[in-house]
């Protein structure tokens, strides 16, 4: 697999929420809003009163519409009619299509990153274990959930395809709001920990048969505490994108 990218598109859409300069008012709340939707500040089922948005943001009403709107798009808000609108619940189906995306395009990746990573590139991912680590004392969720992003875009760059982190953050959209949920279970994010530290000690000796399936088994730990998850929190999943619930 030869990747062609654009550093500076990739780069920019590593970019946090609100990095950008210059961007407009619909854009800034979108952002905002997607943000707090996926690391569950705003949690499923709750309600979204636009006007109340615009004056938080300092805006009219028309730009916060048009933020709700592209979040109704992607499946995280639902605007129910002579009801209200509100943050979109989970849906399961969307989770199993996300994983199968992401298996195969770092699983993809990780091979690249083994072959080409230098002691620099494995001193950076080992900082960033380092990071993970100081969350999981700290038990900030949010910080280790960002930090467990980075980690997995710094694979990317260094298996010279950066633009297929984007490709996946996309793509796993539902997943990441599930995945906050799993933090808080006891051992969860110290397992996560000693996945991370596998991948990177084969990436360390130059195994890329070993990193892949260090990989591979990272992300096969995903799903299994989906159930456990979802009998915590019924009322934050549904079935399909259509709203169906849960069978």
């Amino acid at each position: 697999m030869t990747c062609q990218t654009n550093p500076t598109s990739a780069a920019r859409a590593r970019a946090e929420p609100g990095a950008e300069s210059g961007i407009s008012a619909a854009r800034r709340v979108y952002l905002a809003l997607r943000q707090r939707i996926v690391e569950m500040s705003m949690l499923p089922g709750e309600r979204i009163v636009e006007r109340d948005i615009a004056v938080e943001f300092g805006t009219s009403r028309t730009p916060v519409h048009e933020a709700v709107q592209r979040l109704a798009d992607e499946g995280l808000v639902e605007v129910i009619p002579r009801s209200g609108t509100f943050v979109a619940r989970i849906p399961l189906d969307a989770l199993e299509e996300a994983n199968l995306v992401r298996h195969a395009l770092e699983t993809a990746i990780i091979e690249k990153a083994a072959r080409r990573t230098d002691a620099a590139g494995v001193a950076r991912l080992r900082a960033i274990l380092e990071e993970q680590a100081v969350a999981i004392a700290a038990r900030d969720f949010r910080a280790f959930h960002r930090t467990d992003e980075a980690f997995h875009a710094a694979l990317a760059d260094l298996s010279g395809c950066p633009g297929v982190w984007p490709m996946i953050q996309q793509a796993k959209t539902q997943m990441d709001r599930y995945r906050q949920l799993t933090l808080p279970l006891e051992g969860r994010m110290a397992g996560v920990l000693e996945e991370h530290r596998a991948v990177v000690e084969a990436i360390a000796a130059g195994d890329a048969a070993r990193a892949t399936a260090a990989m591979r088994e990272h992300l096969d730990h995903v799903m299994p505490v989906l159930e456990i998850t979802r009998k915590l929190r019924p009322e934050y999943f549904t079935a399909h994108l259509d709203g169906r619930p849960p069978r």
